[in-house]
Order: C-alpha cells, then sequence, then structure tokens
C-alpha cells in the first residue's frame, strides 16, 4: 500500500531523518481505506441490485408472472364453470320447478355473495388484486350455485317421490313423434296472425306434419272436449288434473269421445288442417290453472338435451304462424 514518507530536520546531526508513523496512526490509515472501500462498494452493489436486479429477484418476478397466467387461466375456468352451473340453473327453475310446480330459486339467489367483505378487503391489498378479487369471487360463487343445485335436486327427488301420480298426468311428451315432423312451424309468444296479418299472441306451438300423422294425448287425463270449436276446427281438450290442460287444434280426425280416460302415448286424433289454418299442422297448448303456459316447457321424457335445445331454437323464429 502506497503513502506518504515523512522526513524531520534534526539540528544535532544537522540532517532530515525519516519519520515513522505511529501505530495508531498506522492503524487509523488502514481503517480509513477499509471504509472507504466498503462504502464505495456498497454503493455499486446497491446501485447494481436497484437497477438491475438481484439473483433472487428475478427468481421472484418469474414466479409472480406464472402465477399470475394461473390465476388468468383459472378464472377463465370459472367462467365457464358459471356458464354451465347457469344453464342448469334456468333449466331446474324454468322447466322442472314449472312442471313439479315447486318455488323457482331464481338467479339473484344463486348470484348472491356473502355481505362479509372482509375477506376481499385483505385481498385487495396483494398485487394484480382485481384478478385475484375477481377469482376469488367466482369460485365462492361456484361454491353457492353448487350447494343450492345440490340441495335443489334433493327437493325435486322428493317432489317425485311423492308425486308419481301426479307426474303421470302431468303432460311432458311432444304430441307428435319427432321423426313424422317436417319442421317447427312457430312456437309460444307474438307472432304474425296468417290471415290478418298483425302481431298476435301465439298461446301454443305449432307441430307441422302431414295430413294423417299420428297424435298423441301428452299425459294421463280425461277427454272434456272432443268436437269442432271455432278457429281451433276438430280439436279435443283433456284435463289432466293438477290444474293441467292441454289442447290439440286443427285436426282431420278423433279417436276419442268426451268424458273417455286416456294414458299418455295413447293415440287420440291425426294432423289436419281444419278450421282457421293455412296447412297442415298440430297446434298444440298447455295451460295450468288457467294460465296458459309455453309447451316447450313439458317435452322432458322424450327429448334429449341437444334435441331440446334444437327445438327451442326452432320454435323460436319469428316468422308467421300456420292458425
Amino acid at each position: 500500500m502506497s503513502h506518504w514518507i515523512h522526513f524531520k530536520y534534526n539540528p544535532e546531526k544537522g540532517r532530515y531523518e525519516r519519520k515513522k508513523p505511529s501505530r495508531w496512526r498506522h492503524f487509523y490509515t488502514v481503517v480509513r481505506h477499509l471504509l472507504s472501500g466498503t462504502i464505495i462498494g456498497a454503493i455499486l452493489l446497491y446501485a447494481f441490485i436497484f437497477y438491475i436486479g438481484s439473483p433472487s429477484q428475478w427468481r421472484l418476478e418469474r414466479e409472480h408472472e406464472l402465477l399470475k397466467q394461473e390465476y388468468q387461466l383459472l378464472n377463465a375456468r370459472l367462467d365457464e364453470a358459471l356458464d354451465v352451473l347457469e344453464d342448469i340453473g334456468q333449466r331446474d327453475d324454468n322447466m322442472y320447478r314449472i312442471v313439479l310446480q315447486g318455488d323457482p330459486i331464481g338467479s339473484d339467489a344463486r348470484n348472491q355473495l356473502a355481505r362479509n367483505s372482509q375477506r376481499y378487503d385483505s385481498l385487495r391489498q396483494l398485487s394484480d388484486a382485481n384478478l385475484v378479487v375477481s377469482v376469488a369471487q367466482k369460485m365462492d360463487l361456484v361454491e353457492r350455485q353448487l350447494y343450492l343445485q345440490s340441495k335443489s335436486f334433493d327437493e325435486l327427488v322428493e317432489l317425485c317421490k311423492s308425486q308419481e301420480d301426479r307426474i303421470r298426468h302431468i303432460p311432458a311428451i311432444q304430441p307428435v313423434s319427432d321423426k313424422n315432423l317436417k319442421y317447427m312451424a312457430s312456437g309460444y309468444g307474438w307472432r304474425i296472425d296468417p290471415v290478418y296479418h298483425v302481431r298476435k299472441f301465439h298461446e301454443g306451438m305449432d307441430f307441422s306434419a302431414e295430413k294423417g300423422t299420428d297424435v298423441f294425448a301428452t299425459g294421463d287425463g280425461r277427454v272434456i272436449q272432443a268436437g269442432y270449436n271455432k278457429g281451433y276446427g276438430l280439436s279435443i281438450v283433456i284435463d289432466h288434473g293438477y290444474g293441467y290442460t292441454t289442447r290439440y287444434a286443427h285436426l282431420s280426425k278423433k279417436f276419442v269421445n268426451r268424458g273417455q280416460s286416456i294414458k299418455r302415448g295413447d293415440k287420440i286424433g291425426e294432423v289436419g288442417s281444419t278450421g282457421k289454418s293455412t296447412g297442415p299442422h298440430l297446434h298444440y297448448e298447455v295451460h295450468l290453472n288457467g294460465a296458459v303456459q309455453n309447451p316447450a316447457n313439458y317435452y322432458y321424457l322424450d327429448l334429449t338435451p341437444e334435441q331440446y335445445e334444437e327445438m327451442i331454437e326452432k320454435s323460436e323464429n319469428v316468422g308467421q304462424v300456420m292458425d
């Protein structure tokens, strides 16, 4: 280590003599150099870490990025699960519970999150808080909807067990065999009247089929009308009990009479075009306690989910009806 060399004049000898530093002086010098080197090294290390990052920081950032990607994937999968649960819930409320006269659960109850939001508040302190909170909320929704749907199915099973006779009487099949249909002419709801060309509420569903195609009773019951009716032409009305009645209109033939008891699947007539009709078809209605119902909710015994979805799509066209 280089350092200054000190000399002091000796008057006795008349010359300059080299002066060695004291131990304290030497110690001070060593310590000063060590401190200077340490401080400079610390500054350089801090600058390196601050601007470039340490290996451990790189590893943490990589892990954070991977974790974020996993959260994004989980978020997308939860969206798909919620869509499936929504479809199940709608079918439960709008089909099974209507058929069994159970009270619908409703989307509000299914989508209600816990009022205690402290858990979400704590999550909002994390990085990527919006993503983490979104995943947590959707997971809570999935758990709630699974719980409610499980309870709902248990309740429906009990309703089925206690109402076997009622289930035999509820309209539950299509009145015309699917293999005999030419196409679904029109469904339930507001449509254009084929004669008067004005918007009119269509209270049933039209099945287009060849004249003479078999028409079947959709549930056990008793015939309360069998004959010509204004507008409906040759028609049959069946009282199924439990508040249900069905109407089969525009027939070409009938094979039952008023007061006759029938079973689900019995042939009761044939497709025709009598009354106010623009072509061979069956007009079919379902009523519950005097209120008209959408017949699409009453085909659950003879349609697969895929066939049901196809039938709904075809029946919801906005074209003209045939009667």
